[in-house]
């Protein structure tokens, strides 16, 4: 079983060796990877750190949502408005 706190969107690149990842309940989290169990494990610790990151700056953070998903697509065209 896979033990995150928050749901994380990975997506893959055009680079066979490089992912991205960003949690939606997570405003402003995010990170990179080299592959998909590596986005997870930083993501894993990633979300710890910037939540107690959180607190000692006394930001209001966000209520764990269950169930946590792990999305893996393809990388999403940025659409400028």
């Amino acid at each position: 079983m896979i033990d995150l706190d928050y749901s994380i969107i990975i997506e893959a690149t055009e680079e066979p060796d490089f992912f991205g990842y960003y949690s939606p309940d997570l405003e402003g989290f995010t990170g990179v990877g080299n592959s998909i169990e590596d986005c997870i494990y930083k993501a894993k610790w990633g979300m710890k750190e910037y939540i107690e990151l959180m607190k000692r700056k006394n930001l209001p953070t966000p209520n764990k949502k269950f169930p946590v998903k792990i999305i893996i697509q393809n990388q999403s065209e940025l659409v400028v408005v």
